[in-house]
């Protein structure tokens, strides 16, 4: 009995032995073949760049067909909203700045969150171009009260009332006339054709002349006296002071702004719509070169 039992389990022995001897000879074998196929398979591949190409965009393919769907939103958001809004938090300007945003908030009935995004490029405007900021500001609110899309009779629009039809070569940078709507913009291009008025005239107030457009003309209707003004009370807000509110003046009424004549010589005779010529006549926009100018 013990004698078969022996025998018995020297034959299981045998087999096992023999079976793990075949898978292993199967396995190594296998993985030689593997690893010649993978020879070959490399050789070929820097051999035809072509192939290696077409089997890269097959593996792409494959891959790409496999990646999860997004589910699409429930609801579309509007992401550039907040970067249309022309508006800022007063709170966050420098304490001149913000108290120059909330004076023009009060007296003109317009938000300081707006306000405060213009007083803010006024004073930028003023560093680059060595302006008086606050003298920008001054011709913005004599001219249209802070309302980016006022326009007069004559074809002055935006903040500044530039007249877009003489100066549209200056918007074409920030995509065409139509921007002259566009508050920042208006000011930039105010600003430039205001630089070019000073520089004709020489002087703050011969500028402010050539801006509304009376350089041809002995009076220019108190136009470079309210600016002044105005100009006046906000370097005294921005410098700390109380000072009291204003009903707004009035913009002027008739402009047409063409390329600035010496004050001395005969400017074209220019009429508006109605046939009539205009009391501003004349005059292109220019930029005030500061308070001490």
């Amino acid at each position: 009995m013990k004698q078969a039992i022996s025998a018995m389990a020297q034959g299981l022995r045998t087999v096992v032995s023999d079976v793990a001897d075949g898978f292993f000879e199967i396995t190594h074998n296998g993985f030689a073949l593997l690893g010649l196929a993978t020879v070959f398979a490399a050789l070929a591949l820097v051999a035809r760049p072509d192939l290696r190409q077409s089997g890269e965009e097959e593996l792409m393919s494959w891959l790409q067909s496999r990646r999860p769907v997004p589910e699409a939103p429930l609801v579309e958001v509007e992401p550039t909203a907040i970067e249309r809004t022309t508006a800022a938090l007063p709170t966050e300007l420098p304490k001149p700045q913000a108290a120059v945003a909330y004076w023009l908030s009060k007296k003109y009935r317009v938000a300081a969150e707006p306000l405060s995004v213009l007083v803010a490029e006024a004073y930028d405007l003023g560093k680059r171009t060595k302006l008086d900021p606050t003298l920008i500001l001054a011709i913005v609110a004599v001219e249209s009260s802070f309302n980016p899309f006022a326009q007069s009779h004559v074809g002055a629009q935006g903040l500044m009332q530039v007249m877009t039809r003489v100066h549209g070569d200056k918007y074409e940078p920030a995509g065409g006339t139509l921007t002259a709507f566009d508050p920042v913009t208006n000011m930039r291009v105010g600003v430039k054709v205001l630089m070019e008025c000073i520089s004709r005239a020489g002087s703050v107030e011969g500028g402010l002349r050539y801006y509304v457009g009376a350089a041809n003309l002995n009076d220019d209707g108190g136009y470079a006296a309210k600016v002044l003004a105005e100009h006046e009370r906000l370097r005294l807000v921005a410098g700390g002071r109380a000072v009291p509110t204003a009903t707004p003046a009035a913009p002027p009424a008739l402009r047409v702004q063409q390329p600035a004549q010496p004050a001395t010589g005969t400017g074209p005779t220019t009429t508006d719509a109605s046939g009539k010529t205009p009391a501003a006549e004349g005059g292109q926009k220019v930029a005030l070169l500061g308070a001490d100018s």
